[in-house]
């Protein structure tokens, strides 16, 4: 009597199963993700899902960590020779580019980091370099908060898909001030960056001021 081998490497793996539910909420949105949808996507009965992830929720915490695991720390890196604003910039734009490839998931990255390893990696990064560089632990603090808050705020939505590039939608009969709104679309790329640009330059100046205005410890 003949036996089936059994495959060197399991059919499943919490990697696999991350990959796959990832794809399907960058393609279809956070409802698209199901234990009945993600089984057949991987060709796997349902309850065979249950061996690496309890519920669906965590499935999408564990896609939302892995976004945050590309999220470059490096410039927080003690001896790099950055000070605490260069470095807030270049975190800034290292976790909107990981942010703006997969926007769907950013309501739930948007949580906070719960239990998420990746996710309290960088919270803890970020408040070990704002205290490290002399900020106050209340003021670290609200400086990472204030960085979450424009940051996935910025990848949520684009501002210059928001407009139509019908020419004729915008009456200027009614408003007289969007006689070019029909030409953003067309320069996303230029608009939502530069506008990130422009308000990351405004914290970071912000920020600078309250900083110079620390009394010395």
């Amino acid at each position: 009597m003949w036996r089936m081998a059994r495959p060197r490497k399991p059919l499943l793996s919490r990697d696999r199963i991350v990959e796959v539910a990832g794809s399907l909420v960058d393609a279809e949105g956070l409802e698209a993700v199901s234990t009945r949808r993600l089984a057949a996507a991987l060709g796997v009965s349902g309850p065979s899902l249950y061996n690496h992830f309890r519920t669906k929720d965590e499935i999408l915490e564990a896609v939302a960590d892995a976004v945050s695991a590309r999220v470059d720390l490096s410039m927080f890196d003690e001896g790099n020779g950055r000070g605490w604003r260069a470095a807030l910039h270049d975190w800034a734009h290292s976790y909107r580019d990981a942010l703006s490839d997969h926007p769907n998931i950013v309501p739930v990255l948007a949580r906070g980091p719960g239990r998420r390893p990746a996710g309290l990696r960088v919270a803890d990064a970020v408040f070990g370099a704002m205290t490290a560089a002399g900020w106050p632990p209340a003021h670290a603090t609200r400086i990472g908060a204030l960085m979450r808050y424009f940051i996935l705020g910025s990848a949520v939505a684009s501002f210059a898909t928001g407009f139509v590039d019908d020419e004729a939608a915008y009456d200027p009969a009614e408003y007289p001030h969007l006689g070019q709104a029909h030409l953003l679309a067309e320069r996303r790329r230029e608009v939502d960056e530069g506008a990130f640009e422009t308000g990351l330059t405004a914290l970071l100046d912000g920020l600078a001021l309250q900083y110079a205005a620390l009394p010395e410890a």
